[in-house]
């Protein structure tokens, strides 16, 4: 069995996909509800959401919630959710190296393969091939100087890529990727989705330099004729 560890975001759900396309066929979505909103190992927006991913996808989905905060408590719930599968388990890390020792401590101590689709590439052109995929990747928190609250809830494209990239030259540290935590996403549609993620109703949550959009509201709906041709942005 196959588990793929996802967030709703951008970079988990496609490296689930390109798992796939390599073939390694996903037998399940699995989500770790961190109990911290800071938490450092986990994405925490809008995490219920990853239920219309998956029912859009097809795919069965497990939610393993986090009893207690810091390391100990999400490493342990890591190693709780994953021993009861023996086969590969994918994640979405890029560059992260905090996540990357522990993921791969927890999956060697269980015997399981990590299948980490995204790591040590660079990371704008993974965004790129995320967005040319056809993923429609929406911006879900913002927490970096000069990612102003007016963007939450927009999409994650091309034009909006090259702002963000452009703020490294101002002198302001922000990762292409968000792979800092400068920002946060979640996939709305993918061509490998039978149905959308319609957002009906949101609010804005401030903490700190953190904006979070959290969606109070939303419902899938189906997609039109060519609602699942298949995008060009497997990375190779």
């Amino acid at each position: 069995m196959t588990s793929a560890l996802v967030s709703g975001g951008k970079d988990s759900i496609y490296s689930a996909s390109l798992a796939e396309a390599q073939g390694w066929p996903v037998d399940e979505l699995v989500v770790l509800e961190p109990a911290d909103v800071d938490s450092f190992l986990f994405h925490t927006p809008n995490l219920a959401l990853v239920r219309k991913q998956a029912e859009a996808w097809g795919k069965p989905v497990r939610f393993a919630p986090i009893d207690g905060t810091g390391e100990g408590a999400e490493t342990g719930a890591l190693r709780t959710a994953l021993a009861s599968g023996r086969g590969p388990v994918v994640a979405g890390a890029i560059a992260s190296s905090y996540q990357w020792s522990r993921l791969s401590r927890v999956t060697f101590e269980l015997g399981r393969p990590l299948y980490v689709t995204l790591w040590g590439k660079e990371p704008g052109r993974v965004v790129r091939a995320e967005i040319a995929s056809g993923l429609d990747i929406r911006l879900v928190q913002l927490a970096a100087e000069g990612l102003g609250e007016g963007m939450l809830g927009e999409r994650l494209d091309l034009s909006r890529l090259q702002e963000i990239e452009s703020l490294a030259g101002t002198g302001r540290s922000v990762h292409p990727a968000g792979e800092g935590g400068e920002f946060e996403t979640l996939v709305v549609d993918a061509p490998f989705f039978a149905q959308r993620i319609q957002l009906d109703a949101t609010r804005i949550v401030r903490r700190g330099l953190a904006r979070r959009l959290e969606v109070t509201d939303s419902h899938l709906e189906p997609k039109g004729p060519s609602g699942g041709r298949t995008g060009r942005g497997a990375l190779r």
